[in-house]
C-alpha cells in the first residue's frame, strides 16, 4: 500500500545549532529540470522515451501492463504516488489518430489501471487526461499518452502549493510492483 512519508529534521551535524528546519531531498527531479530524456524532434527516431520504453523489461522501464497496441507505465516524474501513465506503441500525436483497436485498448487499459490503484492504494478519485500538444501541456507532445492520476482527500497539502515540491512515499520500482500485482486479468 502506498503510505504517506514523514520528513525526520536533519540532525545537528557538529558544526552549529540545529537551524530547526526539516529539509526533503528530491535528487531525481534534477533530471527532468534539466529535460532528460526528452526527444530532441516530432518523429520516432528523434530520441522519443514512449518508444523506446517498450524494448526494455517490464521492472526497468516501470511497465505495469502491456496490451497488445497500448502499455501501462509509471510516470517518472509523478504528480501523486502511482500516476500511471497508458501509452500506444505506434509514435503519433493526436487522439485523433489512433485507430478503433487502439482507442477501446486504451480505454481498457484506463479502467484497469483505476482498478489496479484502488487495489494497491485505495484512491479516493482519479485526475484522467491528454495533454494534446505542448500548448495544452504535453512535456512529450510527439507521443500520445493518457495520465491517470490517483487522488486522495487532503493530497494537496502545503508542499506542492507553497514549495512546489510533491511529496512521493516510495521508489517508483516498488509502486510499479504493487500496482502490476493489482492489476486485474481476463
Amino acid at each position: 500500500m502506498l503510505r504517506p512519508m514523514t520528513i525526520e529534521p536533519e540532525r545537528q551535524n557538529g558544526v552549529g545549532a540545529h537551524d530547526g528546519f526539516q529539509r526533503l531531498w528530491t535528487p531525481h527531479r534534477m533530471a527532468y529540470i534539466q529535460g532528460e530524456n526528452k526527444p530532441t524532434g516530432p518523429e520516432a527516431g528523434d530520441g522519443c522515451p514512449f518508444c523506446g520504453i517498450p524494448e526494455m523489461s517490464d521492472q526497468d522501464a516501470l511497465i505495469v501492463a502491456r496490451g497488445k497496441h497500448v502499455y501501462a507505465v509509471l510516470n517518472l516524474y509523478p504528480y501523486n504516488g502511482g500516476h500511471l501513465m497508458v501509452v500506444p506503441y505506434r509514435h503519433l500525436a493526436d487522439y485523433t489518430e489512433l485507430d478503433g483497436p487502439e482507442t477501446a485498448e486504451l480505454a481498457e487499459l484506463t479502467k484497469r489501471a483505476m482498478v489496479a490503484l484502488r487495489k494497491a492504494s485505495g484512491a479516493h478519485g482519479f485526475n484522467i487526461g491528454l495533454n494534446q500538444g505542448s500548448a495544452a501541456g504535453a512535456g512529450i507532445a510527439a507521443h500520445l499518452h493518457q495520465h491517470i492520476v490517483p487522488r486522495w482527500g487532503g493530497d494537496a497539502n502545503f508542499m506542492p502549493i507553497v514549495g512546489h515540491t510533491r511529496v512521493l512515499p516510495q521508489l517508483l520500482a516498488d509502486t510499479r510492483q504493487l500496482l502490476a500485482d493489482a492489476w486485474p486479468v481476463d
